[in-house]
């Protein structure tokens, strides 16, 4: 059984994603071929999420199927909510390969919260806020702003300075290279999802959807409708 990666990338336009696959070997030249150049006229291609299966070509032949109503054309473009996509992807067993910081859970439990705060993005105010006490830290205060394209933490924010054990790798590192001066965010930052928003916020893993509130006091988690 041949063996090789089935990737997912966003792209400039909104809702558009792009699902391919490669051989194991040249996945990293093929991620940068396509995040530099583009592919069938569109630009702005980001990796998203990759993981390496067996019987990768039936595999791909079989994502492209089940999404062929919103396919562009005969292209590996999809008119798609790219969290449906990789919720799939990371029901098949295999290696994940990207993101290298993350585990499965941790990247399937962020695709269904952003997804569902995307299907209910009327219902949310365009502002929210966060507000904890910290130990050892004091007070922190953030205004985070839903966005169709994800949760954006806001420049002006406070920011703690420490990262529990608990956070995952990938917000640790975030943590690490965003501008921060004197615990003040220094420029908007993006996060797919609330709850990898709150965490970069106080450096510890948690429930973005019950520590994003509106001005009056309701959670995030309140305002959703939940499916049935």
């Amino acid at each position: 059984m041949a063996k090789g990666i089935i990737y997912i990338m966003e792209t400039v336009v909104p809702g558009l994603i792009k699902i391919g696959k490669t051989a194991s070997d040249n996945f990293e030249q093929r991620m940068y071929n396509l995040e530099r150049n583009g592919y069938n006229n569109v630009v702005g291609l980001k990796r998203r999420f990759a993981i390496e299966v067996e019987e990768y070509s039936e595999k791909e032949i079989l994502i492209h199927s089940l999404f062929d109503k919103s396919r562009l054309q005969n292209s590996e473009l999809f008119a798609t909510d790219i969290n449906l996509v990789i919720q799939l992807l990371t029901s098949f067993e295999g290696k994940q390969i990207y993101p290298e910081n993350e585990t499965k859970e941790q990247v399937f439990a962020d695709a269904i919260e952003s997804k569902q705060v995307k299907a209910n993005l009327a219902l949310i105010p365009e502002n929210l806020y966060l507000e904890r006490t910290i130990k050892n830290v004091g007070k922190i205060n953030a205004t985070g702003r839903r966005t169709a394209e994800g949760f954006v933490v806001m420049k002006g924010s406070h920011i703690s300075p420490e990262s529990a054990d608990s956070i995952s790798n990938k917000i640790r590192e975030i943590r690490e290279k965003a501008k921060i001066t004197n615990g003040i965010l220094q420029e908007d930052m993006l996060f797919s999802s609330p709850s990898y928003a709150a965490s970069f916020v106080i450096g510890q893993s948690c429930n973005g959807l019950t520590y994003w509130k509106t001005k009056d006091g309701k959670t995030l988690k309140s305002l959703l409708k939940t499916e049935n």
